[in-house]
């Protein structure tokens, strides 16, 4: 688990300068806070875009810090007052300009401080409640506002739903998100409001009914697993931190509205390797491979074999992120069988490259079928950042794509596709024969990741 107690010596160290410092308020709560804080930190230092320091003794520790120096302050705290110094020192920390995201029962805390009310703006007072915890569809109702734009609405969002939250007098909010509340599962029959944002003197604020997770149920974690909520939560706490989103309006491994109507099925789920295995294994690989940062992730030099799906597609429509270290290589190899020493033996490869270091030869380019057919008209990213990377394989023909831009579409079947394979290193090999089999990431030796991989068989 990812949690951990900074006291003010712990606080004040350095973080890492391209990150956003944050401060993740813990500690009390009438809900599984030691869960639920750990899935909050691990949700912001997922998207990379953050430096997430954890206090769970806010009443000591928000008085003796420089509260300035965090760009946003999280709460996921429910419990005593935190007493005069400490409260003292948060407003005047957010009406200065740092931001706040108030998360699930933190808008249960403190009856009475009136700051905090007007700050919060919706807080669970006499006469909020909630029906049983079930999934719910949550929408945009706001898509103008930087939080929401381009986002779909959540798709079975598991949770509690609150319903009857109280306006505090000086509120002044904005509603992004709804929900129905149906009468079926205990609700008020409206829409209530799911996601809202105000100002606190020049601080921004973030505020969320969702997130809840009762201490000793399991099956409510499931609220915290959910992609769609994890990604609100970065959006809105980069929003809060410095009021604009730059994280990409799509969910990692999360299926889109339109995608999961079209037939697409996840092959990673975000935090673990079921449905993968090693090469010629029965289970995943001891060393090499990992999740880390909601992505497979193949450590450099660390081993393994290449990974491979635990079931067989004939024809299919893949879609995939992918990224590599400074001069890294892989590839995503299909249909292979598992009759041979490698996979690239059996398998066609979508070539991963850092083309922007290392300069390779067009046939053996980021998005090529590599030794076959060049990757003409890539646009590559740099190392560090993420590619959109797509086979689509159907009917005796593969096409593939990055970045958008769909770089080949060839036979791979029938003559031409035995000439090409004659005049590549392949020739000696039964490569390329297969009509169906396992979906593979070659382990190369080098830094490679992958996240949002997306299949529809055809």
């Amino acid at each position: 688990m990812r949690w951990f107690l900074f006291v003010a010596a712990a606080v004040a160290a350095a973080v890492p300068a391209q990150s956003i410092p944050l401060l993740l308020v813990s500690g009390q709560n009438n809900h599984d806070w030691s869960y639920t804080s750990a899935e909050i930190q691990g949700a912001l230092e997922d998207c990379g875009q953050f430096a997430v320091t954890r206090t769970n003794k806010p009443h000591q520790d928000l008085g003796a810090l420089d509260l300035s120096k965090f760009a946003a302050i999280v709460l996921d705290y429910n419990g005593d007052r935190w007493g005069s110094d400490a409260e003292r020192a948060f407003l005047a920390a957010v009406e200065g300009g740092t931001g706040v995201v108030v998360v699930h029962a933190a808008n249960n805390a403190f009856p009475g401080w009136k700051e905090y009310e007007a700050l919060v703006g919706l807080c669970w007072r006499d006469g909020t409640g909630h029906g049983a915890y079930h999934p719910f569809a949550v929408h945009v109702v706001d898509a103008a506002h930087p939080i929401t734009q381009g986002i779909d609405d959540f798709h079975m969002h598991p949770d509690e739903l609150y319903h009857q939250l109280v306006p505090m007098p000086g509120a002044d909010y904005r509603v992004l998100m709804s929900a129905f509340s149906d009468p079926k599962t205990g609700g008020t029959g409206r829409f209530e409001p799911m996601a809202t944002v105000a100002h606190y003197g020049k601080g921004r604020v973030f505020h969320t009914p969702l997130g809840h997770t009762w201490t000793g149920q399991l099956p409510t974690r499931a609220t915290w697993r959910d992609p769609q909520l994890r990604h609100l939560l970065a959006r809105a706490t980069e929003w809060a931190a410095t009021g604009a989103v730059t994280l990409p309006p799509s969910a990692p491994n999360c299926l889109s509205t339109a995608e999961a109507q079209e037939g697409f099925a996840l092959l990673f789920d975000g935090r673990t390797l079921d449905g993968w295995r090693g090469y010629q294994q029965k289970g995943t690989p001891a060393q090499g491979w990992r999740v880390r940062h909601a992505a497979i992730e193949h450590q450099a030099q660390g081993g393994g074999g290449d990974l491979i799906t635990a079931d067989r597609f004939s024809d299919f429509d893949l879609r995939f992120q992918w990224r590599v270290e400074s001069g890294a290589n892989s590839g995503v190899i299909w249909h292979v069988l598992e009759t041979e020493e490698q996979t690239y033996m059996t398998g066609p490869e979508y070539q991963i490259y850092d083309d922007l270091t290392e300069k390779p030869e067009p046939q053996h380019g980021a998005g090529a079928l590599y030794d076959l057919v060049p990757n003409t008209g890539a646009k590559i990213q740099p190392a560090g950042t993420w590619n959109d990377g797509r086979i689509l394989l159907h009917k005796g023909r593969v096409e593939h794509w990055l970045n958008g831009v769909r770089l080949l579409d060839v036979p791979c079947v029938g003559p031409e596709w035995e000439a090409m394979v004659a005049a590549s290193k392949f020739r000696a090999w039964p490569f390329g024969r297969a009509t169906n089999g396992h979906i593979a990431l070659q382990d190369h030796g080098d830094g490679v990741a992958y996240r949002s991989l997306r299949i529809k068989r055809l």
